[in-house]
């Protein structure tokens, strides 16, 4: 017997049938202070991308990991940024760094770093408003 799915199906369809519309007024009247934006972004948001240096000089992911947690956890400890660590610091965690691993800590590169479907690429950002502008133009 299938009737009891019924229920929750109805109700999320009436959930999102008065959800929906608020939704797209808020994103349509959204207002966006890039400026704060950026002030407010911290290098520890990119701490993904030292261990993907890491990885990419041949390093274990896990070992990447760890390092990076190291580092980030030297950062803290010092009241300072990632960036703000002096490159010995980076050298002392391991020997796979190299003076340009301060070209990390550009959050454009990284999130332009991000190419698969979905991400963070303008790319792939663009692929993704195309394909919701298609489905936006099927629906209505």
């Amino acid at each position: 017997d299938l009737q009891e799915d019924k229920e929750p199906l109805f109700d999320a369809a009436d959930t999102l049938e008065l959800a929906l519309p608020v939704a797209a007024g808020a994103i349509a009247t959204a207002r966006f202070n890039t400026a704060r934006m950026r002030a407010a972004l911290d290098d520890a948001m990119l701490a993904t991308d030292i261990a993907d240096y890491l990885v990419d000089r041949g390093m274990p992911f896990r070992e990447a990991h760890k390092v990076s947690g190291v580092l980030v956890r030297e950062a803290e400890g010092r009241s300072t940024t990632l960036s703000g660590l002096p490159f010995e610091s980076f050298r002392a965690a391991s020997a796979l760094f190299e003076e340009d691993v301060i070209d990390m800590f550009d959050p454009a590169r990284s999130a332009a770093s991000r190419r698969v479907p979905g991400a963070t690429a303008p790319d792939a950002v663009r692929e993704q408003l195309a394909r919701a502008q298609a489905c936006l133009e099927q629906s209505s």
